[in-house]
């Protein structure tokens, strides 16, 4: 498998509101394998490891925010609300960047979980100083919460948008990067997906939930469909209620490509940390039934993500527009 070359390749229990030109704003209240497949080779190979991209000098653009904090007794849960995508994106890399600093002390490693869309552009700060430079990169370890069943350099893979906006940008040895074998069939994929995390809980790459028995990763870094769906998890499907695999596999995705592996849900709240990164007012009405006082008879898929940890929703204005 080549390494693609640059060229292709409840409620929260606190609400925050970010602005960085008046006084704080105030939210109305709310409520509430057989193989390891590293991404440039079909067999683990240590002794090909090799930086995958030079540290970029971008410029400092560390915004200034002010912001107001309304906090109850639970403290797992946050929402914070930013004036614009530009701050939350400020926001969400020293939220990043803190949680790396802390796992690579701790543990010596960092499990780091990616979804697709709009999530890898929140990312673009993480590429500045001064994270680009105070980051361990050495300790990262990235997988994908769902991936389309596609080749690598398809403009479809959840691989090649992150390589193309995140990865092939920082100094991450290509070995910790673990995307799918997109030679084999859907199932087959999410099985050798699987397979590659008990071997990586084995070693103490991932951590494992003393609770439910499941990988325990350090921090997801999820995003929501307009529909509510998370990771490949749309709904009213079946894998809604999938509660024993880890890894399991969509052929009849209502979103398109059909055909995906995903991670289930008992996998995604076994996480330590999971940030839920939501912007442009296009979803303010799904964030509104997610978060708001209204009762719903069926559950969107985004309102079962309930990490061991603690779970953070990232949103502009604009998508907290209607809450």
């Amino acid at each position: 498998m080549a390494f693609l070359p640059t060229s292709v390749r409840s409620l929260s229990s606190s609400v925050r509101l970010f602005n960085t030109h008046s006084s704080p704003l105030h939210l109305p209240r709310v409520s509430a394998h057989k193989s390891i497949v590293p991404v440039h080779r079909s067999a683990f190979r240590p002794k090909d490891l090799s930086l995958v991209g030079e540290k970029k000098n971008l410029g400092s653009c560390i915004a200034k925010a002010s912001m107001a904090a309304a906090t109850t007794a639970e403290n797992k849960k946050k929402v914070e609300v930013f004036d614009t995508e530009e701050d939350l994106a400020v926001s969400l890399a020293k939220y990043t960047a803190d949680l790396s600093d802390k796992f690579s002390k701790e543990r010596g490693a960092f499990s780091v979980v990616l979804s697709g869309g709009s999530l890898i552009k929140s990312l673009r700060k993480l590429l500045e100083p001064p994270y680009i430079d105070r980051i361990e990169w050495s300790k990262w370890h990235v997988f994908w919460v769902d991936e389309r069943v596609v080749p690598k350099d398809h403009e479809d893979s959840n691989y090649k948008l992150a390589y193309d906006g995140f990865l092939s940008k920082i100094p991450i040895l290509p070995g910790n990067v673990y995307a799918i074998n997109d030679a084999l069939s859907a199932e087959g994929a999410a099985d050798d997906y699987e397979t590659c995390l008990k071997h990586l809980v084995n070693i103490n790459v991932i951590d494992l939930s003393a609770a439910s028995g499941f990988p325990k990763f350090d921090l997801m870094l999820l995003g929501m469909g307009p529909d509510g769906h998370v990771a490949s998890l749309f709904p009213g499907h079946p894998l809604l209620k999938e509660n024993e695999k880890w890894v399991t596999f969509i052929k009849d995705s209502p979103k398109p490509p059909p055909e995906r592996i995903t991670f289930t849900f008992p996998v995604i709240n076994s996480s330590a940390y999971i940030a839920l990164v939501v912007a442009g007012a296009g979803k303010a009405g799904v964030v509104q039934t997610a978060l708001g006082e209204g009762q719903n008879s069926d559950k969107l898929p985004v309102q079962e993500v309930s990490p061991e940890g603690e779970l953070t929703w990232f949103l502009d204005k604009g998508a907290a527009s209607k809450l």
